[in-house]
């Protein structure tokens, strides 16, 4: 299985999956074109994965639906945004998408009913979870891990509003969140790690994939905004 991050921050969100002939969007947060100038044809795309309704990651959900590609999301996000995405998921279902095995897991997010995933083609097993706060629930036997580090606690300023930084801790992971995921997971197969969203004014890049890879001894790498 291959990950590729192609935008990641709140003006928009797009990676892919490919595994054999199966090819995956996870989110759709940019305009139809930009998503083809990063993929390619859209003819290839078996299915999109949303995680929820915010404009940065389903923003072309309803014009993609439109053209024929399956989108996936929940119920909750489907009903958020208009039942244009007419694919619902249930956590804790799982389903095949091709080559893909995709299994829903419950996130924390301030969106209708957010979702994070796991990815498994039956030699990788990928977690992709972002915008979501920390989540109760551990995954085993992962390869791959690519997981919001939003921001840090000592880079937010002193006089930010009390509701904005009550918001972050509750819709977003920051990196001690994304530190101690990574701590209590078995990362003996983990081959490589993927910080997703990081906020272009509280975080730092290089800082943050420092301390990961010197907490977890794996290669890891920052996703691009895009």
């Amino acid at each position: 299985m291959h990950l590729t991050c192609h935008a990641s921050s709140s003006r928009g969100n797009l990676y892919s999956v490919e595994s054999g002939p199966t090819r995956l969007l996870l989110e759709c947060g940019l305009p139809v074109r930009q998503i083809r100038r990063y993929v390619g044809s859209l003819a290839g795309v078996d299915g999109i994965l949303l995680t929820h309704e915010h404009g940065d990651h389903a923003r072309s959900a309803a014009e993609l639906g439109r053209r024929g590609v399956p989108v996936y999301c929940s119920a909750g996000t489907a009903e958020a945004l208009g039942r244009s995405v007419l694919r619902p998921l249930r956590a804790r279902e799982q389903v095949q998408i091709g080559g893909i095995s995709v299994l829903p897991l419950e996130a924390q997010h301030d969106a209708a009913e957010p979702l994070a995933f796991v990815l498994d083609d039956g030699t990788d097993r990928l977690l992709f979870a972002t915008d979501t706060a920390y989540p109760g629930w551990r995954v085993e036997g992962l390869t791959m891990i690519a997981v919001e580090a939003n921001y840090h606690p000592d880079l937010l300023p002193a006089d930010m509003p009390p509701g904005q930084r009550q918001r972050l801790a509750e819709s977003h992971m920051g990196l001690p969140d994304t530190l101690k995921i990574l701590r209590t997971t078995d990362l003996s197969r983990v081959r490589e790690i993927h910080l997703l969203h990081l906020s272009d004014a509280h975080s730092d890049a290089e800082r943050f994939k420092r301390e990961v890879q010197a907490a977890t001894g794996v290669p890891t790498f920052v996703a691009p905004r895009g």
